[in-house]
Parts: structure tokens; sequence; C-alpha cells
């Protein structure tokens, strides 16, 4: 291996984006962090001006080109910059003038702060929701208790008084108290250890297509898929991922059912991509999956992005609040990562999978 091939080996392992500019900050390279940040490839970079890669950045663009004609450090923190296909993203970044066989260059340096920030409302949300676990599994045992005698006490009435038109009455005692049994089962989530195999994302997205079109008709809302077919097989229980799929494709359903949609044509869109470099949790994986479910609805009002992964929160006055967490808990479960981006007239719920076994 030559040592230009070690030199870029090194700076593709980096998880901090390096952008080699020239003179007139044109992209001489930049490794792969960089390429996932800037969402553009080393390839297409090619001598591309640093303004059509950063859009609306004329500042920022002034300030690298005083630091190279002064032959200064430049450093911005937070700083936001809009990149290519709409994509914004928050870094802190310098540039440092070098001087390379007599002429003058630019490197770039880029590190997200969007990692930093995901990393901590991970490990919040992780920890409230093991309290939240905990407390709701002690409450569902208190609750269980009355309701299995409720439920019995039912029974031996309705044994007691026959045929009696007051057996109506004893049905909704056990009906109800059997739905109260199941509420409280779906909060505490399943305890069943996870079944993983060798799984194609597509075919669980195929599965759960097929299971909401038939849902969705008469509804006005139009299904579509943009897949990625390069994404190799995720280690998975595929039932717990169909389950986990489903519970977000059904929320933008019910979402474009609402009396806020605006228009006459619902939207829901499945994206598959892969992703490289990527930092779940504090493990970082050379290659991840990206699955992302996009309606068109009116979006998750703004004071409940930071909870709806949280158990019994719902924006619905007859939802239950327990779909995004059972969610959440799955996602977890197989050691990936599940974000959500709102604003009104486009939700994207993104779940990151590692490409990996589950134990490595």
């Amino acid at each position: 291996m030559t040592l230009e091939n070690v030199h870029k080996r090194l700076l593709d392992n980096l998880k901090t984006g390096v952008v080699l500019l020239d003179r007139q900050l044109r992209l001489l390279y930049i490794n792969v962090a960089a390429e996932s940040l800037l969402d553009i490839s080393n390839q297409q970079a090619n001598l591309l001006f640093i303004g059509d890669v950063l859009m609306n950045a004329e500042e920022d663009i002034g300030e690298m080109q005083t630091a190279l004609v002064k032959n200064v450090s430049f450093t911005k923190r937070k700083a936001e910059l809009k990149v290519m296909h709409d994509k914004t993203i928050i870094v802190d970044y310098t540039i440092n003038p070098i001087e390379e066989n007599g002429e003058m260059q630019a490197l770039l340096e880029l590190n997200s702060l969007e990692h930093a920030q995901r990393i901590s409302r991970e490990e919040a949300l992780n920890s409230a929701q093991a309290t939240t676990r905990e407390l709701v599994r002690g409450l569902a045992h208190e609750i269980k208790n009355p309701l299995g005698g409720i439920r019995g006490a039912a029974q031996l009435l309705a044994l007691e008084i026959g045929d009696s038109e007051l057996t109506d009455y004893t049905n909704v005692i056990i009906e109800e108290a059997d739905r109260l049994h199941n509420l409280v089962d779906r909060m505490i989530g399943s305890r069943k250890p996870l079944v993983i195999k060798s799984t194609n994302i597509h075919e669980v997205l195929e599965r759960v297509r097929s299971l909401v079109e038939v849902e969705v008709g008469g509804y006005g809302i139009k299904l579509l898929h943009d897949y990625d077919p390069s994404i190799p097989p995720v280690q998975a229980d595929s039932e717990q991922l169909i389950q986990a799929m489903l519970n977000l494709v059904r929320n933008a359903m019910q979402s474009l059912e609402s009396p806020e949609v605006e228009h006459e044509l619902g939207e829901i869109m499945l994206r598959t991509r892969v992703l490289r470099n990527v930092t779940i949790g504090t493990k970082f994986h050379r290659l991840a999956a990206s699955i992302e479910v996009i309606d068109n609805g009116p979006g998750v009002p703004s004071e409940m992005l930071d909870t709806i992964f949280y158990p019994m929160i719902s924006g619905r006055p007859d939802g239950t609040g327990l779909g995004l967490p059972i969610t959440h808990g799955i996602i977890n479960q197989h050691r990936g990562m599940i974000e959500c981006e709102s604003k009104p007239g486009k939700t994207r719920f993104s779940v990151v999978l590692p490409i990996s076994k589950l134990d490595e």
C-alpha cells in the first residue's frame, strides 16, 4: 500500500469532515465524513466551487477567502449551512491555509454538532423510557389484579342470572375488562426475545405496503416508494421490524386523515438509502441502512416533537399514544435509532439500522 493510499484511508476513517480547497476555493478532495455531511461524493465534488456546495453562504465564503488571503486560520462555531438537496447542517468549522508545492490551498474541517446533539437526545430518551417502562410495569401489575377479579366476578354473576337480559351488562363488564387488560399489555410491550436473522428490509417494507394498501382504499392516500437496491441484508427480527414500520406508516395515515389536511391527495413515501460512517448511540458503524417514512400531512406540533416517543403522548383525541413508543423500543432493541423531523406539509420519521451483526 502506497503512502498516499495510507493517508486517504486515515482521512476516510475520521469522523470529522475534511475538505481540501485550492486558492479559488474549488474542491480538490473531500473525505467520507464530508461526503455524508455535504451530501455529495468526492467524484461529484471535484473542482466544484465551494459556493456550489454551500448555498447562500456568501458571508462564510467571504471569511474563507479572507483567511486564505491573510494566511490565517479562521473558526466559526455553530454555523448553520444549507447544502445540496435542501439539507441543512449545523457545524463548527475551521479553515486552515496551507502551502503545497508553492501553491496556496485551504483545509476545511467540519465538525457536526448534530451528531453530539443526537447522542445526547437518544441517551436522554432511553433513560427516560427505561424509567417510564419500570413505572408502567409496576402500575400494570396493580391494575391487572383487580381487573382479573372484576372479570371473574362478572363471569360468576352471568352464570347465576342464567339467560336473563342482564347478561348483556355482564358481557359489557367482561369485554371492557379484556380491553383494559390488552391495553395494559401493549403499554408494557413485548418481552419476547428477538429472533435475529438476515433480513431484506425491502421485503419488510413491501409486506407493510401490502397491509396498508387495503386500509388506505377510499381515503385518497397514495403510497410511494423509492428504494436503494444496493442495501445489503440487516440482522433483524423481521416480524418485529414489520410491526415497527407498520406503526410509522399507520401514524402517517392517521395524520393524513386529519381535518387539518389542506390538499386532496395524501402521499406516504417509503425511502431507503445506504449510509456510511454512521454513529448510533456511541457506536460507530461503517455501513447502516436508512428507512424513511415521509408524509405530506399537517405535521407534528412543535411542542410535541421532544415527547412523541414517550408512552401515552398522542396528538389525536382518540389516540392511545403507544404506537411510537413501541416502535422506538423495537428499533432500540435492534441497536438502531429513530428520529422525527416535522413541519406543516412534510413529516419524516427516519430509522437507521446498522448493517452488521448485533453481537459485534
